[in-house]
């Protein structure tokens, strides 16, 4: 051992527990930050270990937690110094002795195959031109379907500019790149990289559901009617996700449904923004813990997500896992998850009056609702778990079969 940090794992008896590979993956950002690359890395990263392989997760540093540890699933984890530049949405890496002593560290390990999730961060330029030094098997996995920034044009253009940089760096050392979804992998020819597949956002609906009934009882704990209807929001509170065109909604649709309420389940910039001025019908949930999320869209009658950018929303796979009907925009994986109106609703654009139309009409129909919410529910069990996308990141690494 040096500096805190082992080379190796060590199983009850004293020998080495290494099974099978090593896995390293990146990610900018990891649990307990909640996000989809989040939990996408950690449920594929249980997965392999569960194969009988080691997996090794480097992220950015966050406050009071260690540079190093193995968690209780059995994953490694580096914590790499970094500033938390957007309110930590996009860490970039503090280069200095701490940074240098703990790249020696996890370089050190004996690595076989590497997975960087998303190309414009810059640790996963740092983690494509050091696995390619090392001439080690790597891929990058892309979760998104449109540009990082939005605002004033400006900034949209040095956002734009910065993207395309990133995606080239990553692209020059790491020619292997794959998308969560269909939407994720035609977004890179944006930057003129081929796609080689998918590996695709996933879920798992079974334990999905029994979290969601270890929940809170939403309607009970707000004191609700249980004939009021509830449409869900749950994602972080920010302008891509469509949160001031939901909210602008509401009025036209308590018009219609005087009764009905909107429970927004999510932190960030806009929570601050309107949390002593929503309009009438709107709760401000704030952060809450993963079951009571998810059992507030069991109990929800629908679920609303007009987002501008997805490489395929946790959000809706989760709706569907507890059959809540969704709504949500033509982004990421949602037209694959959702092929036509009977699975659920694919709102043109993501404007007020647009979302105010589709919450009335599917509001105003209990079999729909019903019906969507099974349909969408069998097809994510048959396309969208865990075991298929494992099959797919075996495929990648050409361990078919492991």
């Amino acid at each position: 051992m040096a500096d805190g940090v082992p080379s190796i794992r060590k199983n009850d008896a004293g020998g080495t527990a290494v099974l099978g590979k090593t896995f390293l993956f990146f990610s900018a950002q990891y649990l307990p930050t909640m996000g989809g690359v989040e939990r996408y890395t950690c449920q594929l990263a249980k997965r392999l270990i569960h194969d009988g392989h080691r997996v090794i997760v480097a992220t950015s540093a966050l406050k009071a937690l260690p540079a190093w540890e193995i968690d209780a699933d059995g994953i490694e984890i580096y914590r790499f110094p970094s500033f938390p530049l957007m309110h930590g949405r996009f860490p970039v890496l503090h280069p200095g002795r701490a940074f240098r002593r703990l790249a020696r560290q996890l370089w050190s390990q004996e690595i076989d195959d590497c997975v960087i999730n998303t190309y414009f961060y810059p640790l996963s330029i740092y983690a494509a031109c050091q696995a390619r030094k090392r001439s080690l098997p790597r891929l990058v996995i892309n979760h998104g379907s449109a540009w990082l920034m939005t605002g004033s044009k400006p900034l949209v253009l040095a956002g734009a500019l910065y993207e395309r940089c990133a995606a080239w760096f990553c692209h020059r050392s790491c020619p292997d790149f794959y998308g969560v979804s269909e939407a994720s992998v035609q977004w890179l020819t944006t930057f003129s990289i081929t796609a080689r597949g998918v590996i695709t956002n996933a879920i798992d609906p079974e334990e999905t559901r029994r979290s969601a009934d270890a929940g809170k009882n939403w309607r009970e704990c707000l004191h609700l009617p249980a004939s009021a209807p509830v449409i869900a929001f749950v994602g972080r509170m920010i302008p891509e996700k469509g949160v001031d065109s939901l909210l602008a909604a509401m009025p036209r649709i308590r018009q219609a449904f005087p009764d009905c309420h909107l429970l927004m389940a999510g932190a960030g910039p806009l929570y601050d923004r309107y949390r002593l001025h929503t309009p009438d019908g709107v709760v401000l949930l704030g952060g809450q813990p993963y079951p009571d999320v998810l059992s507030l869209l069991r109990q929800a009658d629908l679920f609303c997500l007009p987002t501008r950018s997805e490489g395929f929303a946790c959000t809706v796979l989760e709706a569907a896992a507890v059959g809540c009907p969704i709504l949500t925009t033509a982004t990421g994986g949602s037209p694959q998850l959702l092929p036509d109106e009977s699975y659920g609703i694919i709102l043109k654009d993501m404007t007020p009056d647009t979302v105010a139309d589709a919450c009335i009409r599917a509001l105003s129909d209990p079999g729909w609702r019903q019906t969507a919410g099974e349909k969408a529910r069998r097809r994510l069990q048959e396309c969208y778990t865990w075991d298929v996308a494992l099959a797919q990141l075996y495929h990648a690494f050409g361990l078919d079969g492991q």
